[in-house]
């Protein structure tokens, strides 16, 4: 009997929660309704497929949108000069800026309703920020400039190929130094010691196979990337993008990588706060989170969800993620990433003189 009594105190408890949670959503839309407008920074249309989460919240809820694109270091700078007179509401930056934008007081805290199925790692306690899409090192291989090289599946491969590597500007893209510290981590180095790492890349260097110019579209259609270093979400948009897709291939290093990822920060400032709520509520549903896959983007929430066979398509296949490693101590990170441009000019640079 007791055991009867505490099953039905528990599932009015629960019935009690959910539909407290559905009243609060219902209040939350009609707020961010009322607002009429959200405007963003670094969450322009063609990347992550942002395009599909602003189309939906101007459907759904009337919202007119506009957004400023901006790097990450930018966007928390702007959120902090403008304060009372700010013009953002809602910014997406790198996982190291979420950290960093709370040191310095200028976001508002929002748990989405699926806030439980966002793994520890990749969210703050207090919902200052979480991951909603997650960035993993991959390469990108234009098959047809491997000069009889194989494919590279790991980076231990990259030591004996004929071809050029191409990572980009480490002193200022975050994907470039991200890719000093995945192939770190492959070769037993952390985030604490990304000497294996500048190793790799400095006997590059010195074999004249090292191209630091940012691997993008442009760049890779003239043909002047046979390897590069980008995050998967990236090389996935752009192989999608190519005259000929079938030349390239973008893969996971087999032997580890780093899983880091975006987070949105809702501005502390905002001018439109509920429209802003509603949009991290939107992209952490079921709904958005396909749209962000729809963008090449791996969800944050892709254990939980069931995507169609069609945009599952869009992504690699899970077990390429089975040796990657988010960052354990992102201030040790930051620390880290830091003195790395003055380590790869004088390891990695001087080689190239």
């Amino acid at each position: 009997m007791k055991h009867l009594l505490l099953a039905s105190l528990l599932g009015s408890a629960i019935a009690l929660s959910t539909s407290a949670m559905a009243a609060d959503i219902k209040d939350l839309e009609a707020a961010a309704k009322t607002e009429g407008a959200v405007n963003s920074v670094g969450m322009p249309d063609d990347w992550a497929n942002w395009k599909g989460t602003w189309t939906d919240l101007t459907a759904k809820y009337g919202l007119v949108h506009m957004d400023t694109d901006m790097s990450s270091a930018q966007e928390v700078a702007k959120f902090d000069a403008e304060k009372d007179n700010a013009s953002a509401d809602i910014g997406d930056v790198g996982a190291a800026f979420g950290p960093i934008a709370v040191t310095k007081g200028v976001t508002q805290p929002y748990k989405p309703t699926t806030w439980d199925q966002v793994p520890d790692w990749a969210k703050d306690k207090d919902g200052h920020w979480a991951l909603a899409y997650t960035g993993t090192i991959a390469f990108i291989v234009n098959k047809k400039l491997l000069h009889g090289s194989e494919v590279p599946k790991s980076w231990a491969d990259l030591k004996t190929g004929k071809y050029k590597v191409t990572i980009g500007d480490v002193s200022t893209a975050a994907q470039a130094a991200n890719g000093v510290l995945a192939a770190a981590i492959a070769m037993k180095g952390d985030e604490t010691n990304i000497a294996p790492g500048l190793a790799l890349f400095t006997e590059l260097a010195k074999q004249k196979r090292l191209g630091i110019n940012n691997p993008t579209i442009q760049t890779m259609e003239k043909g002047e990337v046979e390897v590069g270093v980008v995050w998967d979400f990236n090389g996935l948009s752009y192989k999608a993008k190519m005259a000929n897709p079938d030349d390239y291939v973008v893969l996971i290093p087999s032997d580890g990588s780093v899983i880091s990822g975006y987070t949105t920060i809702i501005n502390k400032y905002a001018k439109h706060p509920n429209a802003a709520k509603l949009a991290r509520e939107y992209i952490f549903s079921d709904a958005g989170q396909i749209n962000l896959a729809n963008g090449n983007a791996r969800p944050i929430r892709a254990d939980h969800l069931k995507l169609p066979p069609e945009v599952q398509a869009k992504l690699l296949p899970n077990e390429q993620y089975k040796n990657v490693t988010p960052i354990k101590d992102p201030a040790a990170w930051e620390k880290t990433s830091k003195a790395l441009p003055q380590q790869w000019n004088e390891q990695v640079i001087v080689e190239m003189q």
